[in-house]
């Protein structure tokens, strides 16, 4: 540090990524930076007004400092020492009040561009299809929600703000000092190298250093978010290897320590670099102006002024330097964040889109074909972390579909993994669009209505039904905000789950853990039904809903499902076919193609892939049908006494 003034250099500029300087960027990049920056224009005014002004206020004092040693001490004037001084005093509280304006306008600029920027982002991915999610990573989306959006909001606060307050900086301070002694300001010159040169080969090391420790920092976080969560957890506690798990953790944190000190060291041979340079600097002035002092042709002031001043000169020219890098990094962050903005939803409304009426009721697939979208219509490379997306068409996995479900019917659909029956049920709630032919719910094609109305009407239960980490109020609310707590019960009464809620210790406000951890597989079913019930649709699709259920919970389930049903139409995907025997019609789907459709008997009596598919799970051909087992009641005393001691943890 120099009398009067601070370097005023940060190593974080010189551990970034100077390769990023040469990257091109999309065409319209910076105009749309400056379109988004549009609605802060007054507050960023406002704030270079004070970055100038505060600029401005670091050359002042060093030039009183002159007139305070030459007319005021050396020329016996003890009143204007006096009122200089007060005057340093005025302009030091001046820049403390400016330098707290500044910062207020900085927060404001830097919060509000965060706000603005994450909103959009987080608004835009909740609107995309799933066949998105299917492909992106999660880490990657995260990562444009924090870094990416930090690094482009520095755009605006210390990116623009150094960049001007460095230029008014060096051309005040650059200016003054010529015009004290443009000798001396010409050789103090001649030891920039020496400053920036060392900050520049630090600088390529802090980048090298900074990209191995963000990359160690991101094993270590995949380690603990893989063991933290319940399945991770659940998996290492089966296999008991705590031992191992700890020596694997403490070798990557051990990894992010060493690397941790390697940096700081670096750091400070920089900042000792820098200083010793710039004492050798004032040194060199000292040596000249000092001789010049003595000899009459520089004053004593002046050369205190100089001396001052040259502590603020190399470190506006040294953060110049490297300005390129910096606007590079915050245009591509921006470039990033505006990649995603610019992916257009497939599934989305069309401009003139209806509402679909809550009572439609009739379900028609007429003549569906579907094939999946590729990479490149949905997706982002840097998001599934690939130089190149796969541009290659998918072939159709659903053929000619056509059925009709009349109001309150049941239609199950039956058949081989894989043969097309979870993508049937998808279009019908437009999570995918058909490629060929439409899917109509009372007559209007599910493309002409609006989702909101479409997402009212279909109400969905598939075989791992999410929950939120949050209350059982919370997770039912989800179907209903408005709810009252009279209609939340009635939904866990109808659901064969209320009794068993009432008997928790905080009955609607236990919390469910993460992913419905802390609830049963039957108990989770059956609150999924119960927040179905409180949506109320008149269409209701059921993807397996009680698959990997013991025969107790699958009976719960049952009754539960048997009031969700009434009166609703119901597209059914069943493993058990068992559980479909009294649909209205069954269709069998093999190969994306319904191959067969009729009821339970008539299917069986013909012999076909229906036959076969019964056959081979119940051996005996001449056994009669299961039927269902007879429901078990639920809400006991001592299901409730079981679930109370699971959620209690």
């Amino acid at each position: 540090m120099l009398p009067g003034g601070s370097l005023g250099v940060s190593p974080r500029s010189f551990s970034r990524d100077g390769s990023v300087a040469k990257q091109k960027l999309a065409p319209g990049t910076v105009r749309r930076v400056g379109a988004f920056a549009r609605p802060f224009a007054g507050q960023i005014s406002a704030y270079l007004a004070l970055v100038v002004v505060d600029a401005v206020l670091t050359v002042v004092p060093p030039l009183l400092a002159q007139r305070i040693v030459d007319d005021g001490v050396l020329g016996h004037n003890p009143g204007l020492v006096t009122t200089l001084a007060l005057v340093v005093a005025g302009l030091a509280v001046v820049a403390a009040g400016v330098g707290l304006v500044e910062r207020w306008y900085s927060a404001q600029i830097g919060e509000g561009s965060i706000y603005a920027l994450r909103t959009q982002v987080f608004a835009h991915v909740q609107r995309m299809p799933i066949a998105f999610f299917t492909r992106t990573q999660t880490g990657a989306l995260i990562s444009r929600l924090n870094n990416d959006v930090l690094a482009a909001q520095r755009a605006f606060t210390s990116t623009l703000a150094g960049t001007v307050s460095n230029l008014v900086s060096l051309v005040l301070v650059a200016g003054t000092m010529f015009y004290l002694a443009w000798q001396i300001t010409l050789i103090s010159l001649v030891l920039l190298p020496l400053f920036i040169l060392p900050a520049k080969w630090i600088g390529r090391r802090l980048q090298a250093l900074t990209r191995e420790q963000m990359q160690l920092n991101a094993d270590m976080s995949a380690v603990m978010t893989e063991r933290f969560n319940v399945s991770g957890a659940m998996l290492a506690k089966i296999f008991g290897r705590p031992e191992e798990e700890d020596a694997l953790f403490a070798a990557k944190v051990g990894r992010v320590r060493d690397i941790g000190v390697r940096i700081a060291l670096v750091n400070r041979v920089f900042a000792t670099a820098l200083t010793l340079v710039a004492a050798l600097a004032t040194a060199l002035v000292y040596l000249i102006g000092g001789h010049l002092a003595v000899d009459g042709k520089l004053t004593v002031g002046t050369l205190v002024a100089l001396t001052v001043l040259l502590g603020r000169l190399y470190g506006p020219l040294t953060a110049l330097a490297n300005v390129r890098v910096d606007v590079m990094t915050a245009l591509v962050s921006f470039e990033r964040v505006f990649e995603v903005l610019d992916l257009v939803p497939m599934v989305a409304d069309k401009p003139d889109a209806g509402t679909l009426p809550a009572d439609a009721a009739r379900v028609e697939f007429d003549h569906v074909a579907f094939r999946y979208p590729t990479a490149d219509e949905v997706s982002l490379a840097s998001l599934e972390s690939v130089a190149v997306l796969d541009r290659a068409r998918s072939g159709e996995v659903l053929h000619d579909v056509s059925f009709t479900a009349e109001p309150g019917q049941m239609i199950a659909l039956v058949g081989p993994s894989g043969a097309g029956k979870t993508t049937i049920t998808s279009l019908l709630g437009r999570l995918y669009d058909a490629t060929g032919g439409a899917v109509r719910i009372g007559g209007h094609d599910v493309r002409d209505v609006t989702l909101a109305s479409l997402r009212d009407t279909v109400g969905v239960v598939t075989q791992d039904s999410h929950m939120f980490h949050d209350t059982i109020r919370g997770n039912l609310l989800y179907a209903r905000p408005g709810a009252a707590d009279d209609d939340l019960w009635a939904a866990l009464r109808a659901a064969n789950i209320g009794d068993l809620v009432a008997g928790l210790p905080d009955g609607l406000d236990t919390v469910v853990g993460e992913r419905g951890h802390r609830l049963s597989g039957g108990e989770k079913q059956r609150l999924a039904i119960a927040r179905l019930l409180l949506k109320a649709p008149s269409v209701v699709v059921l993807d397996e809903a009680t698959a990997h259920l013991d025969s107790e919970s699958e009976a719960a389930v049952q009754a539960a499902l048997a009031n969700a049903l009434r009166g609703r139409t119901a597209l059914v995907i069943a493993h058990r076919l068992s559980t479909v025997r009294d649909a209205d019609q069954i269709l069998v789907v093999d190969g994306g193609r319904i191959v067969e459709r009729g009821r339970h008997e008539d299917l069986l009596a013909r012999g076909g892939t229906y036959a076969d598919l019964y056959h081979r799970q119940f051996r005996d051909p001449a056994a009669p049908a299961p039927s269902a087992p007879a429901p078990h009641p639920v809400g006991t005393t001592e299901d409730a006494g079981e679930a109370e001691a699971a959620l209690a943890g």
